[in-house]
């Protein structure tokens, strides 16, 4: 089969909008696109933009309690709030249309996967993904439907065996973890700030998956403050050896860019160079342990301007086996239009750090006076001997 890709994309996934002020800007996705689109990275012949449709309830119910839909549905086209499911709270306000916009998500993400599994596209790319802390029955977290959730339960009713989800968003992926907490045949990665400084307070190195699913839950659980050397030493120590001792079939992963220093919403200090450094891991791995089938989702990230469109592009890019440059300036008609719709100064460069990010490799040994290295050799220690990991030598 010829090399092919899967980008997920209609305008009208902008609607996924909770209003002015809110973090969750709708604005960030249609600057992702825009930049993609300056960069050339939707015009190459073996690049397909599918449009995505709206999920069907039947298709949302295989994760979400339909009585959560039908309240989504109600909050749709009511207004009605209902703070017990997450319905109308500061992080998740209603909107008309709310349940259309979320459930074009989940279609989105599910196609994506579809493709990987069926072999049209190697790789897939919905950057409006990653709805990560969505659960079967309450939006949370920004999230209403949890599109990565509903997309590797299709995956596994399609009869893929074992599916690996590497998040590496600021933020504990708390909401796939919980769906598939007991669930042998699914490998949930989390790298995030440690849910006792961020929410959702969740995602300790001792959290290692169910009585049925022992070690299929890992999770790295790093201190405010940590910076691209650190982050990156990490998602090195961990993801890895995790994912070549689960050997999936697929990779899904998470890319929310809210673990950059920019970002107001963690304490992390994570340069783009570093975030494009890990998707090229991931991209790597995927081809490694899985022959290639790969589907990368976005996710969090709240700098609108100067992170979310160039780390995506970045994933893009990467997904097409095309990685940019990341020392080449932004193109001149985006920059433009970032100046004139928003008065904001756009990024001159795909780089903030020259291109490169410096960090000590976990074979380099540990290091007991280093805050990253005891949260790493936590999570090491808790869940790498569950799925058969020597651990030894993390002394």
């Amino acid at each position: 089969m010829p090399f092919r890709v899967h980008v997920a994309w209609s305008p009208e996934l902008v609607g996924y909008d909770f209003g002015a002020g809110h973090p969750m800007a709708p604005l960030r996705l249609d600057l992702t696109i825009r930049l993609a689109r300056s960069l050339g990275l939707l015009d190459h012949d073996d690049v397909d933009v599918a449009a995505a449709d709206a999920a069907p309830d039947a298709l949302l119910a295989t994760v979400h309690d339909p009585a959560y839909v039908a309240a989504v549905r109600d909050a749709s086209e009511r207004g009605t709030e209902n703070a017990r499911l997450g319905l109308g709270t500061d992080d998740n306000p209603v909107f008309r249309g709310m349940h259309d916009a979320a459930a074009r998500i989940v279609g989105g993400t599910v196609a994506a996967a579809e493709a990987v599994r069926a072999g049209t596209a190697l790789h897939a790319v919905h950057v409006a993904g990653g709805m990560h802390h969505a659960m079967s029955g309450a939006a949370s977290g920004f999230c209403v439907y949890n599109d990565a959730a509903v997309a590797i339960r299709g995956l596994l009713e399609a009869g893929v065996e074992r599916v690996a989800y590497v998040d590496l968003d600021a933020h504990h992926g708390d909401g796939v973890e919980a769906v598939f907490w007991d669930d042998p045949r699914v490998l949930t990665v989390s790298v995030h700030q440690s849910g006792a400084t961020l929410f959702p307070g969740t995602g300790h190195a001792t959290d290692t998956g169910g009585p049925h699913a022992p070690g299929t839950a890992v999770n790295v659980a790093l201190p405010a403050r940590t910076g691209a050397g650190g982050w990156l030493r990490a998602v090195d120590a961990v993801v890895p050896d995790a994912l070549r001792a689960f050997a999936p079939q697929v990779v899904v992963s998470q890319h929310g860019c809210d673990a950059h220093g920019k970002d107001v919403l963690s304490d992390l200090d994570v340069a783009v160079d570093a975030q494009r450094q890990a998707a090229a891991w991931v991209h790597d791995l995927a081809h490694e342990v899985a022959d290639g089938r790969w589907v990368a989702l976005g996710g969090g990230g709240y700098a609108v301007v100067d992170v979310v469109p160039v780390v995506w592009c970045h994933v893009l890019a990467i997904a097409q086996h095309r990685p940019l440059d990341p020392l080449a300036p932004t193109p001149a008609d985006w920059r433009a239009h970032v100046e004139e719709v928003l008065d904001h100064e756009p990024p001159a460069r795909l780089s903030d750090l020259e291109g490169r990010v410096t960090f000590r490799p976990w074979s380099a040994g540990y290091d007991p006076g280093s805050d990253v290295d005891r949260a790493v050799r936590a999570t090491r220690q808790a869940a790498f001997p569950l799925l058969g990991v020597d651990v030894s030598l993390d002394v």
